[in-house]
């Protein structure tokens, strides 16, 4: 098995990720909203000396898949100035969001726009595209949109992020869905274990925790020991450390 950890703070990882008991931490190198390219960080030797495995998530405003040049052309350069960071920070992965078309446009574009993506470079960590929660011109949200992106990316360095909370939004089966994944990809590198605040289907991204969402933390669980790699929750910070003692129990057990 992999290890556990937390989303968390970005300001101060390390203290954030020690206040829940996380193995390792994922958090944002620059403002998840914005362009700017992420600054050297002052704690730079002390998240490398922590001891804790570090992920980091791109912007939310990166999509690579975009037929939209002032959008595709900054999220190719936003790609790789936060894989730099990442990897100043030891980084294990930077997350990056599969991505849309606009409405009208052909998915397949999207799938294209993702493969020149990873032709024309190549990054000091791992991209781990991750599947998306809703939206019909989504390149990442169903088995058949990934195998199309599959079929494009999978000869190149690049791995994936499975998150629960968007895998039940878009209506995969979570009790198969790393062995429907892992049919098309061949791998999951890491998994977002988020319960959701809506049902089944609803395309909505809005995640809880565990004793709170929609999905049973049992079939959260479950994921996590089917995949057999590092897990992330990305539930509010209030329940972190709980959630975490939920799936250290759980697969322990």
């Amino acid at each position: 098995m992999g290890q556990i950890g937390a989303h968390v703070r970005d300001e101060d990882p390390v203290a954030a990720g020690r206040e829940v008991g996380a193995e390792i931490v994922q958090f944002f190198l620059a403002n998840p909203q914005g362009w700017k390219k992420p600054q050297p960080r002052p704690d730079a030797a002390e998240v490398v000396a922590s001891g804790l495995g570090v992920y980091a998530h791109a912007p939310y405003l990166v999509n690579v898949a975009s037929t939209n040049n002032k959008i595709r052309i900054p999220s190719r350069n936003m790609i790789a100035q936060h894989a730099a960071a990442a990897a100043a920070l030891g980084g294990r992965g930077l997350i990056v969001h599969g991505g849309h078309v606009g409405a009208g446009d052909d998915v397949a574009v999207g799938v294209a726009n993702w493969r020149k993506t990873l032709e024309r470079a190549t990054y000091p960590v791992r991209v781990l595209v991750e599947n998306t929660a809703g939206g019909e011109n989504a390149c990442a949200r169903d088995l058949d949109r990934l195998a199309l992106l599959w079929d494009a990316v999978g000869e190149f360095d690049v791995g994936f992020c499975l998150d629960t909370c968007h895998a039940w939004a878009a209506g995969l089966d979570l009790e198969t869905v790393v062995d429907d994944v892992r049919a098309i990809t061949g791998r999951i590198d890491l998994v977002h274990a988020n319960s959701s605040r809506d049902p089944a289907g609803s395309s909505r991204d809005r995640h809880a925790s565990f004793a709170t969402g929609t999905i049973p933390p049992e079939l959260i669980a479950h994921v996590v020991r089917e995949a057999g790699c590092d897990a992330l929750v990305e539930t509010p910070a209030e329940r972190q450390a709980e959630d975490i003692a939920f799936l250290r129990a759980a697969l322990a057990g």
